[in-house]
Order: C-alpha cells, then structure tokens, then sequence
C-alpha cells in the first residue's frame, strides 16, 4: 500500500484557486434560501485552515480511500462556492475526517438568503482519523470541553406526544430490582447438567449480578417442557443476562427522577424522565392493537427454536406485538408445577420470574465529538432506547431439535414498541414504512454477509397510526442546469463535477404530513451493547472524579467506575466469551479483558465498515451510539444502497460529508476511537497503583504511562486495520487476493472514471465480474512448460468493454448499463485502457501458481469455487462473490411498502384480535381486501436471499438494472428525513 495512504498528516487542498473561484462568482447568485437540519453542526473556516497543507507533493495526493485529488477535488470547492451563495442545499455537521465542506456564515436553525456570502473554506479530504478524547484521571478538561452542548443531528425519533397509561396488572414486573454497586451477587444458574450446552454460552459464576435471577429456574423449565404452549420452549430459554449481570437505578436516583417528571408513577417507565445511573430501567412494551403478522424469517425463527406452527399462533403474535404478559395468558396448567413460593401457578411464575422487558441508556457522540444537546435535560441522562425495548435474551442448546446452530444466544428487541423515558416526548411508535425497511435491509445484509442484526417478524396493527412527515409527488430535487448563469465561468467539466456534488447533497425536507399504520419489527442481536453504552458509562466516570477531587478513596471504588467496569464485563460474555471473558473473570483481570475486548472491536468495526463499501451500502446516521461494539450493522432508518456512484453519498438529510458513503470507515474509526476512550478509565484505573487488581505477570506492575503507550499503538494500528480493510475491499472486488497490493495503483484511476461516468455501484461490479467470467485467463506453455499469459487482441479487449457497458440500445432490457449516461468517446478510452491494465496486473498475479497471493484459496472458497485439478481461484470467482447481482435498491422498498401501506389498510375496521390475516407467506400471491397488497414485501424477501446468485430469468428483467432516473430525484426516493 501506498505510504501516503497511512500518513496521518497528509491533506488535500487548493486554497487558493478556491478564492480566484469565489470572486469570480460571487456576482452572479440569485436569492436562494440555504437550508440546513435543524440540528446541524457547522466548523469554523479557521478549523478547517489549521489543517491544511499546502506543501504537499503531488504524488501524496491520494487519500486512505483511495480517492484522487486533481480536477475533480478542485471542482468540488466549485460545488462548495455554489453552496455557500445560495445555490445549494447544506448538509450536515463538518465535524468528521474525511471529505467534508463548511462554511462558517451559516448558523444554526436559520436560513441565509445574503447574495454576497464569501467562501470560507473548501473540500478537503483529511488523512487523519480522528484522535480520542482524553480520558485519563489526570485529565484538566472542565466539564464545559468534556460535555459539548452544541447542536448535532437529531437521531431521528419523530412522532406526537403521547399519554400512556399504567396497567395495574404489570406492577409486579415493572417494579425494579433496586441495587447499588456495593450489592454484588453471584450469578445462580440452574442448569441441567446432562443437557449438552453450547461452549459459547457462559456457565461461570464469577459475573457479578443482582439477586434476583430471571433466567427460567429448572423446576419452571420442567413445568414448561411438559406444556402444549407455543411459548413454552421459548419461555423455558430465557436467559436475560443483561438484567440478571446488571444494574437498575438505585432507590434513591429513582426518587429523585421522580421528583422532578410530573405524572411519573413511579413504576411504568413510559414518560420522559432523567435515568441518573443504572444500565436499564424495566419497561413494558406498549402492545399493537389487533395485531398481524405481516411477514417473518424462518431462518431466524429456527435459530430461535420456532416451528412454523409456532410462528403462527395467536401467543407468538401477541408477545412480538409487545403485548408480552398477555401472550401467556393460556398457560394455566396449576397441575404441571408443584407448589413453589405462595402457591403461585406457572403462569404467575413467567410472568413475574422469566419475562422481563427493558430499555437502555446511552450517550451521543458523533465522529469523535460528544453531545449531551439531544437529551432533553441537556445533561446525558435522557438519551438511550427511545421506541427500542429488549424483550428478553435467549439461550438456546445445540441439542434442542430445532436450533442446532453453534451460537446460541440471541438478544430480542422491539421496534416500535411504545414510549420508554428516553423517547424525548415522542410517542415511540414505528410506522409501516420504516418497519418493512428495516425488515427487508437487516435480512439482506445477512444474506450479503455482512454483520448485522437479523429480523425475526413484522407485525402491524390496522388500528393504531401515526402521524410523520414526509414527501410529496411534488417534492423532487430541482437542480441548475449547464445553462445555468452562475456557472457561466466555468468550463463544461467544471459545471459537469458541479452539478455531480450538488446531486449527491441537495436533499429537501418532507413537505407533507401523512398518517401511517404503526407496526413492529424484532430485531435480533448477539447482544446489543453499543459504543454509546460505554460513553455514557465513562462520561460519569469522568463526572465522579471531577466532584470528588478531595476523595482519598481510589477511583476504581466508585459507583460510576463500578458500572463501567460491569458493562465491560457483561460486553466480553455476551460477544467474546472465549477470549476476552473466560481467560481473565477468575482472577477478575479487568486489564486484559479491557485489552482484549479493544482488540476484538477494532476488527469488528473495520471489518464491517470495509464490507458496507463492498455491497454499496450507506448507514447515513453513523453515530456511536448506532454502533455496536462487535461490528454488526443495526439501526436501519436513514439508510440505503447506492444507485449512481459518488464519494459522499448518502441518502439522509442530516448525514453531511462525514457520515457520506466513502467517508464511513472514517466515521467507524472515529467511533472506535471513542471506545477507547470509554474503556481507558478501566486500563487507567488498573495502571495507577502497584495494588491493581490484576494478576497477570506482565500486568502486575503496569503504570500510567503503560497505559498511555497501550493507547497511543492501539490507535495507531486502528488506522492502519482501518485503512488496509478498505483496500483489501477493493481489491477483492477487482478479483485479486485480499493480500496482494498489485491493483492499489489502478483503483484511483477507476474511481475517477467511476465518478466521471456517472457509473451505478452493483451494476459496474457484477458486468466488470461478467468480464472476468466470460474472458478466463489463458495461458501456453512453451518446451519447457513454463506458462506464460496468451497475447489478447484489440479486438478481445474491445469484446470486454462491450460486455461491460452492456449498452441499453443492444440489449433487450431497458437499464441494463451500469452508466447513466451514454459513454463520451474520451471515457471509453479510459476504460478500455485501464481494463487492460487490470488484465495485465490479473495475469501476473495469477500466473504464479504457488507462493503468490492471488493464487491462495481464502477460507470461503470451497472446492466448488475453484478450479478443478488443485487450481487457484480465479479472478471470477472470486468477483462473483464479492460483488453482489442483487442489492435492495431504494425505489424496489418504496414500492413495497406504498403498496402496502394502501388506503384501505388505514381504514381497515378493526378486526378479532386472533385474527392473521392467514399464513404470512400466503399472502404473497395475492392482494388481500383486508390490508395493502404485501406481495412484493414477499417478493423482495425472496430476491435478498441469494444476492449472489443469477436469479430467475423474472428477477434479472425486474431488478437487475439501473435506478430509474425519477428514484435519482424524487424525495423518500432519492433523499429522506
């Protein structure tokens, strides 16, 4: 890999003609309004100036991704000038590495309409990832630098106020398990020793935890084995660690809460209110009424250990509708349990001992940068699971017939599920729409093989609706044309990359309120500890410290350090049991375990941010707390696949530059670095005195400045996993070995003809992999058998762009070209001229046939995808599973759920509440008159699953093709809120 690509130092400007341009320009704006999110963050010029390098050589000019300066990236200050005179939509916070513009006249929540705004910055691209805070007990911070309070995005929970109610008949369940921090206890597992469980689930009784377990005891679980119920099975599994190895808040912080939240009853939890420690309150979900089933994963179901008649039993939809206690309301079976406890029967004993439901908190931190402004109190303690309730954890045995798979335990959350006190005054609800989304994305990211949280069921209710904005017919994104007067001194390229940059960042707000049906999605997770966990935790940390300056007692005996530790202990049993939990819970090696789990995370997260830029994906909101510590996608609201390919793609209003498409392993870096910040109060705490509780030999006496040093080279390995990830992507996708830096050299010049071209992400792979497919490499052998590459003719290389460019006019299907529009000759002497290229880097990689790279099977490729005869995999095999045929492109989900989502859908009467709709997958054939058609739900779940695959001749005239130029401009489309 290119030095310059890992140099943190390394900045890409022109600064100068930047100003040239704005002179030029600035007498020929119109009065256009810039509009901006409301809660957008803007950089000052000077920020952006203190980084800037006007020294450079021009052979560093190349980004960590890859991407080339030039012409293109002095046009894009062109596209800044237009910005910031009115002639273009604002985006979104300039806090984050990577490509960004910013101009500093524009303040938050306003509109400029001045004709004579100067520029004040440019794009630049920033080598550097951004550096952690610091978090360290020697620390001078004030609280003020530690705890920003300027505005950020907002995380998108939209919705009315609302007014819950409490149920008495839920009292006995929500009433929390008060404990503070010096109440540890043992976890008590009661498991059966013949049962043959899975070596990933933890059995050690090390973890500390509250009292009261609510892991389903084994006389409850032999009470349940001999029950017809549906849940039964799934009941007798529960396993909820998180509230088990955790802590609620103590009495006093609940009192307190309370005190100062009218109309909070102190148990119900479904109000907004301040949460002042503790890592979940218990809360209730708020149950859809008349509930359906709409769709669900068998896949997921059986990992669950669910059969289909399970599936589709009024208890499983009662208890995925959030209507959890009522879901066992049938099993009644006094005479299966014997007399425990009061007498109480077993359905007394799930509802009060096994289900438990909770939400948790969480900090916002956005590319580095902490906020507190989203919580309503301004403080941090009202931020975390706003509409998001965990309805239980499962752990489910290998020997259970229906669930042999090897990992076996599954957090449940609900979407959707009702107001918890972090909704911020929302009503919590999800819509229809949003739901077959995150439905539809979650399980086609499973199926691409990228980490993600999986979908277990959609359920909707025709009764209860919400209100959201959202886009017109009319709403489409309007932008100047070559004519356009303000780009009069420009050059046709010039106006060309302008109007490119304008067309990937002007996103307008909805215009329209709609009423939508609400619905349900259940999410599965390993678990879901996030980065924004630990942030909260930390920031307290930092907090006690601060206000106990004259405290003699050491900081690892805090309450806050207590927690913070817990949840690092509960974060390597839940995701890392085998390397970061078991070697080091005995003699409680926080150190290591710290250690440990920074090391797993950092592969995690750059693992998956690699592979979100291999299948063309955009998380659009990629805070911290959108982040999961093991690297697995969640969170699909303002997301989407890339149709027409640029660097800062995004499809949500708020995203900005530093959350655009090719910026995001930046924005993964950024929150890995906040991680490490987060953990290093433990490392910190651990390393202060010769007493550390660790037992390690090399950890004994571990100091401050061990500590220091353990930060600095895990940050800077971070940049180098990061970066050589993203390269190993794309060499992958170009049909080398993930190893071999050959093609790093050809990538930028593919990237610029990528963005000149106006290219389509999927359909240029999959064509480019058809090539390598169709024209295999060759090779003779001269006397002395040596191989060597057959000589290709013009002709075949001129086969190969024409099989590439798959022109709309040659083929039968209209789309079929991976450029929205017609090649220039110039471009196609590019392409062709860097196929050749790559065809001459494939020889010599794949020439050598031992010892070489490319020739070396990765441990995916099975016998069925390489050659025979002990032959190494071939370019296209190879590209053909790294680049998908398939992805969930914006206008196929818009048109699943506006057909679903029909008028007579909202107006549906309501119906018995047993009442299914019959079989989910039934009602795939047809439209029903009960509901919206969901056919196409159906249909689509069917194409994500083999994204790799041909597909059927139907699926490849439908959805093997380019985006409709209309889904480029349309608003919900194109761009959303």
């Amino acid at each position: 890999m290119p030095q310059s690509m890992l140099d943190p130092n390394t900045h890409i400007d022109n600064k100068d003609h930047n100003n040239n341009i704005n002179n030029n320009i600035s007498n020929n704006i119109n009065n256009n309004n810039n509009k901006h999110h409301p809660n957008q963050t803007l950089t000052h010029s000077n920020h952006l100036n203190s980084n800037l390098n006007s020294n450079l050589n021009r052979n560093r000019n190349r980004t960590r991704l890859g991407i080339r300066s030039g012409s293109y990236w002095n046009a894009f200050s062109f596209a800044a000038t237009f910005f910031a005179l009115g002639g273009g939509t604002g985006t979104g916070p300039c806090t984050g590495a990577g490509v960004r513009s910013c101009s500093s006249n524009r303040s938050n929540n306003s509109r400029s309409n001045s004709n004579n705004l100067s520029l004040v910055s440019a794009f630049t691209i920033h080598h550097q990832f951004p550096r952690p805070m610091n978090m360290s007990s020697s620390s001078s911070s004030s609280p003020s630098s530690s705890y920003s309070t300027s505005s950020s995005p907002s995380s998108g929970i939209n919705g009315s106020n609302n007014n819950p109610t409490s149920s008495s008949s839920a009292s006995s369940l929500m009433m929390s398990k008060k404990q503070s921090f010096s109440n540890s206890k043992t976890i008590s597992k009661d498991v059966d020793k013949d049962t043959n469980v899975d070596t990933n689930v933890d059995t050690n009784p090390e973890i500390t935890t509250n009292t009261s377990s609510s892991s389903t005891s084994k006389h409850i679980k032999e009470a349940l084995s001999r029950s017809s119920h549906p849940l039964s099975n799934f009941a007798s599994n529960m396993d909820n660690s998180w509230v088990d190895q955790l802590n609620a808040e103590t009495t006093e912080n609940r009192l307190k809460s309370q005190s100062q939240t009218p109309h909070d009853d102190g148990v119900s939890n479904n109000i907004k209110r301040p949460v002042y420690n503790g890592h979940y309150v218990p809360v209730l979900p708020d149950a859809l009424q008349n509930p359906r089933l709409v769709i669900h994963s068998p896949d997921m179901a059986h990992r669950l250990g669910f059969t289909e008649e399970e599936v589709h039993s009024v208890p499983f939809l009662k208890y995925f509708s959030g209507d959890v206690l009522g879901a066992f309301d049938d099993l009644l079976d006094d005479d299966l349990l014997e007399s425990h406890e009061n007498n109480h029967n077993l359905q007394t004993h799930v509802r009060e001992n096994v289900i438990r439901t909770w939400a948790t908190p969480y900090a916002l931190s956005i590319v580095g940068k902490r906020y507190t402004n989203n919580c309503p109190f301004g403080t941090g303690d009202g931020y975390g699971d706003g509409r998001a309730i965990s309805i239980g954890e499962l752990t489910v045995h290998p020997s259970q017939k229906h669930s042999p798979q090897s990992r076996s335990k599954y957090e449940m959350q609900l979407k959707g599920a009702g107001p918890t006190p972090f909704c911020r005054g929302a009503d919590g609800r999800a819509v229809l729409r949003s739901s077959i989304r995150e439905f539809l994305a979650s399980e086609a990211m499973h199926h691409l093989h990228v980490a993600t949280t999986r979908a277990l069921s959609l359920v909707v209710s025709p009764v209860d609706t919400s209100r959201r904005p959202w886009y017109s017919d009319r709403n489409i994104r309007e932008l100047p044309d070559m004519d356009d007067p303000r780009l009069a001194r420009y050059t046709p390229d010039q106006r060309k990359t302008i109007l490119r940059q304008l067309a990937a960042q002007t996103r307008n707000d909805p215009d329209v309120l709609i009423e939508e049906p609400n619905a349900m999605t259940c999410r599965i997770s390993a678990s879901f500890v996030r980065v924004g966990h630990f942030d909260l935790f930390a920031r307290r940390v930092m907090r006690e410290e601060q206000q106990e300056t004259t405290s003699t007692s050491s900081s690892t005996h805090t309450p806050a350090f207590g927690e913070l530790e817990e949840l690092m202990w509960h974060a390597c049993y839940r995701e890392f049991p085998d390397t970061c939990y078991h070697p080091f819970i005995s003699q409680k090696d926080a150190l290591s375990a710290s250690k440990a789990l920074l090391e797993h995370a950092m592969m995690g997260i750059a693992t998956m941010t690699s592979d979100w830029i291999r299948v063309g994906f955009s998380q659009g909101n990629f805070n911290a707390d959108n982040c999961l510590v093991a690297g697995r996608t969640m969170d699909y609201g303002p997301f989407g696949w890339m149709d027409e390919y640029h660097p800062l793609f995004a499809k949500w209003t708020g995203s900005g530059e530093h959350f655009g498409f090719m910026n995001q392993p930046n924005a993964g870096f950024a929150n890995f670095a906040m991680l490490v910040s987060s953990i290093m109060p433990i490392i910190e705490g651990y390393s202060s005195s010769s007493s550390s509780s660790s037992s390690s030999d090399d950890d004994n006496n571990h100091t401050m400045e061990d500590a220091k040093a353990f930060r600095e080279d895990i940050i800077e390995r971070a940049q180098t996993v990061f970066a050589h990830k993203l390269f190993e992507t794309f060499r992958l996708k170009m049909g080398f070995h993930p190893m071999d830096e050959s093609p790093d050299d050809i990538w930028p010049d593919l990237e610029e003809l990528l963005r000149d071209t106006r290219a389509d992400w999927t359909l240029f792979w999959r064509q480019l992999s058809y090539v390598a497919r169709d024209f295999p490499l060759r090779y003779h052998h001269d006397n002395n058998d040596n191989g060597k590459e057959e000589e290709t003719s013009e002709q075949i290389y001129q086969d190969m762009l024409n099989l590439l460019i798959a022109n709309d006019d040659t083929t039968a299907k209209p789309g079929s070209s991976p450029f929205y529009e017609p090649l220039t000759d110039e471009n196609k002497t590019k392409l062709l001229k860097w196929i050749q290229q790559w065809r001459t880097l494939l020889h010599q990689a794949y020439h050598e046939r031992s010892g070489g790279f490319s020739t070396t099977p990765l441990p995916h490729e099975t016998k069925k995808e390489v050659d025979v005869d002990d032959a190494p995999p071939t370019p296209a095999s190879r590209m053909l599973h790294a680049n998908p045929k398939y992805i969930l492109r914006e206008w196929m989900l818009v048109d699943a759920y506006s057909k679903a989502s029909s008028s007579s859908n909202r107006q549906q009467k309501q119906q018995p509440f047993g009442f299914l709709g019959g079989n989910d997958s039934s009602s795939s054939s047809s439209s029903s008159s009960e509901h919206g058609d969901e056919s196409v739900i159906h249909e689509l779940f069917d194409l994500i699953q083999n994204p790799y695959e041909e597909g059927t001749d139907e699926q490849d005239l439908k959805y093997y093709r380019r985006a409709p130029d209309h889904a480029l401009k349309a608003g919900g489309t194109a761009f959303m809120s």
